[in-house]
């Protein structure tokens, strides 16, 4: 499996940019013997099993938070694989591949579908696992996304909105001109939002992750920008504060006289997973492996699944740590306790009554 890590983590694949991790996949599927199919998004799939009856549905995203620009490079490093995307989400892929290596699909009671999907970091905005859901919803009746560390379900979704927020002036000269700041708007905005009372049960939050704008020190601004993330445990708390956020932005822009646009980049569905009866095979299964499991709250590829009631959860194959970090690593040897969990789970999921 190392060799096959090394190979995918070393090939980038920044988010709406996947294209050559997933013709990577594909033929490293191909090699072991599967068809996979290609959609119009990216995703790359197989169907495997009996055609009828309703699938177990396993995923692991393809994209990563480093874009083309950042050396993807692994290195040993004291018994550790250490490079950028080395974990999230490369090794969940080459665990998954393996147990594809080990798959005997001839053999499968219940129809099993397999993918690796586009768009699950940052802005990505799930755009892979959507679409598929989207297309497929009706043929799959339980699925777990690959994702996170080994020992680790999650249970339970964060929803989020995010949102571009805009604000345009004439602008003009700092001595010459009396006209209002975009920057102004935009420092008052972000001054207000962080002012707003936040529940703290159920867990909600907001931050302003980015802020651009203006031309030069002696320029009035005619144009800033930042991105706002608003999150909660709770689908009803997350709709009132997207709510009471966008008036906050847009009563700062009318007070200083800039015009605000508001443009929707991210929305991740909050809500029951449904998920108890497999959170408990997933459980019996790791008991086998002598694992222990804490259950969290994340946002994954199973926020999707919450707009079809599937039953759903993430579950991680690795241990590793320094996520999102360009010195992030993995310990080689979790794999394969990783593709032993992933092993027992498809193979209590095949013994499941119809």
């Amino acid at each position: 499996m190392l060799a096959d890590l090394v190979r995918i983590a070393q090939t980038p694949a920044p988010s709406h940019q996947e294209h050559q991790r997933a013709a990577l996949i594909a033929a490293m599927w191909q090699e072991l013997g599967y068809t996979p199919q290609q959609d119009e998004v990216g995703n790359v799939f197989l169907k495997l099993g009996p055609t009828e009856g309703k699938a177990l549905l396993l995923s692991a995203h393809l994209d990563t938070v480093f874009g083309f620009d950042v050396p993807h490079v692994v290195q040993e490093r004291n018994g550790r694989l250490v490079g950028p995307g080395v974990g999230d989400n490369s090794a969940s892929l080459t665990v998954l591949t393996r147990f594809l290596k080990t798959l005997k699909a001839d053999q499968l009671r219940k129809p099993l579908w397999v993918l690796a999907n586009v768009g699950e970091e940052g802005l990505g905005d799930l755009k892979g696992i959507k679409h598929f859901l989207q297309h497929h919803h009706q043929g799959i009746h339980r699925y777990v996304a690959l994702d996170g560390y080994l020992g680790m379900v999650v249970t339970q979704t964060v929803g989020s909105k995010r949102y571009k927020v805009t604000f345009k002036t004439p602008g003009g000269h700092s001595w010459g001109d009396n006209a209002p700041s975009a920057v102004h708007a935009l420092g008052a905005a972000i001054a207000q939002l962080y002012a707003m009372q936040i529940p703290r049960e159920p867990r909600t939050t907001l931050n302003v992750g980015t802020v651009s704008g203006g031309t030069s020190v002696n320029t009035i601004a005619g144009h800033a920008e930042f991105l706002l993330d608003l999150r909660s445990l709770d689908v009803h708390n997350l709709t009132h504060l997207e709510a009471k956020a966008l008036d906050v932005i847009r009563n700062a822009a009318r007070e200083v006289g800039a015009s605000v646009d508001l443009e929707r980049v991210g929305n991740r569905p909050a809500g029951d997973l449904q998920n108890h009866d497999l959170v408990r095979l997933i459980k019996s299964a790791g008991s086998r492996l002598d694992l222990d499991f804490r259950q969290v709250a994340s946002s994954t590829d199973a926020n999707a699944a919450v707009t079809y009631g599937i039953p759903a959860v993430a579950m991680g194959v690795y241990l590793g740590g320094n996520a999102h970090r360009q010195d992030e690593w993995v310990q080689p040897s979790s794999m394969k306790t990783g593709l032993a969990l992933l092993q027992q789970v498809v193979e209590a999921y095949q013994k499941l009554p119809e």
